[in-house]
């Protein structure tokens, strides 16, 4: 049983840093950034508008659900395309985020915990649960 605590205390660990670390990027690019900044510098990568306000809502609302702990599992499944798409707007920058306009470690590390969150779920004091939708989640994706 103590060994099952561990793993739910570590599951909690990796789900709140990988939300903390969304919803800030979120916020850093409303408040901070600006959207309109957000959108010029998707722009400037070849982006459309529209990917840097579904980047921005997922964050917000990604990094949120992670923090709670509602479907940890399917929250962090769906942050992988975003969070790709990071390591590759960084990928010519080099490896190390310290370098100008950041690298592709950090984005990669945040694969890293999604794919995590995805494999071991929300852990302890996760509110996991959503009943409408519980129905509609594939068995592997389901708290």
């Amino acid at each position: 049983m103590k060994q099952q605590n561990e793993l739910n205390y570590g599951a909690l660990i990796v789900r709140v840093s990988l939300g903390v670390v969304l919803l800030a990027h979120g916020l850093l690019k409303v408040y901070v950034f600006t959207i309109p900044g957000t959108v010029g510098y998707f722009d400037s990568l070849g982006l459309p508008a529209i990917a840097a306000y579904l980047t921005i809502f997922a964050e917000l609302a990604g990094g949120t659900a992670l923090v709670l702990g509602l479907y940890s599992r399917l929250v962090a499944a769906l942050s992988l395309p975003l969070l790709i798409g990071s390591v590759w707007a960084h990928a010519a920058n080099g490896w190390l985020f310290s370098a100008p306009n950041g690298g592709w470690e950090f984005p990669l590390l945040l694969v890293a915990l999604a794919v995590a969150v995805t494999a071991q779920g929300g852990g302890a004091f996760a509110l996991r649960k959503l009943p409408v939708v519980d129905g509609f989640l594939p068995e592997a994706l389901k708290p």
